[in-house]
């Protein structure tokens, strides 16, 4: 044994030392750490866009491990657990009429979460294809931050966000007398065929100003999110394929992925929250 420490340069006492907390196993620090780490991983590997501050609430939610930021911080950056993003160049969506009649701004970048199925905001993005441009419109409910309306084509006319708007309305349920839609001052909402589509429904148009990305802010964070999340990271061949992708997500989106500004929920369990606190109120 001396003659094996002196090989190594390890004195006799380190190696006792060392041999007598290997057979005693891990500490209880030492095993705690590596379950979080474990789970770090397993979250990691569900959704690697997943940075140190939500990671802390995944870990809450999911496995009751209550860890603080900055030692998520560090066992993130210590096992490579690295939250992926990426940026594109831009394209225009937004292309004003400045001939329309005017909209009232009837949200004033008032996005607090509220009652679903009352303030709603649009608009339209695109995603790049092998075969093209994929053009998605939206409608999100700013009360829950719930997608609920959802149209893809290969076109941005006036129809993509009409019928992002008809899944909105069967979304929820056909009752939608007292919604708001908030979108900017593209032609497609600003068009006579859907001012005529949102007046036969009983849904009142607001409009931002024109250039002006903060009046719509809510629409535009989450078209960051799901292109960091998603478009910028992966080359879809076909349409369809990136079709499955964006429904995919956005499911997750609506059920399972935290969203800060509701308290770490996600949006479908904030509404059915909101729903049972109404019920108790009511009672």
């Amino acid at each position: 044994m001396a003659t094996a420490c002196k090989v190594a340069c390890v004195s006799r006492s380190a190696y006792y030392d060392f041999e007598k907390r290997f057979q005693a196993g891990p500490t209880g620090a030492e095993w705690d750490e590596a379950v979080a780490i474990n789970a770090m991983f397993d979250i990691h590997g569900q959704d690697d866009s997943v940075g140190s501050p939500r990671m802390v609430d995944e870990l809450r939610r999911r496995y009751a491990i209550c860890v603080n930021h900055k030692r998520v911080e560090r066992l993130m950056a210590i096992n490579g657990i690295v939250a992926k993003d990426g940026r594109r160049p831009k394209v225009k969506t937004t292309i004003p009429d400045l001939s329309a009649p005017p909209l009232p701004d009837l949200v004033q970048r008032d996005f607090t979460p509220g009652e679903p199925g009352v303030k709603t905001c649009g608009d339209i993005t695109y995603v790049p294809t092998g075969e093209g441009w994929l053009y998605v419109a939206d409608v999100e409910d700013i009360g829950s931050r719930r997608i609920i309306g959802l149209a893809m084509e290969d076109h941005m006319r006036t129809e993509l966000v009409t019928s992002a708007m008809e899944m909105a309305i069967e979304t929820r349920g056909g009752n939608v007398e007292k919604m708001v839609l908030h979108a900017d001052r593209g032609s497609q909402y600003l068009s006579r065929s859907f001012r005529e589509f949102c007046d036969t429904h009983g849904i009142a148009q607001s409009a931002g100003r024109t250039g002006s990305c903060h009046d719509n802010a809510v629409a535009e964070s989450f078209w960051a999110t799901l292109k960091r999340e998603l478009i910028h990271r992966y080359h879809f061949a076909t349409r369809a394929d990136a079709k499955r992708a964006i429904t995919a997500w956005i499911h997750r989106y609506n059920t399972v992925r935290l969203h800060s500004t509701l308290g770490n929920v996600p949006p479908v369990e904030w509404e059915l929250r909101y729903a049972q606190r109404q019920l108790k109120l009511a009672s």
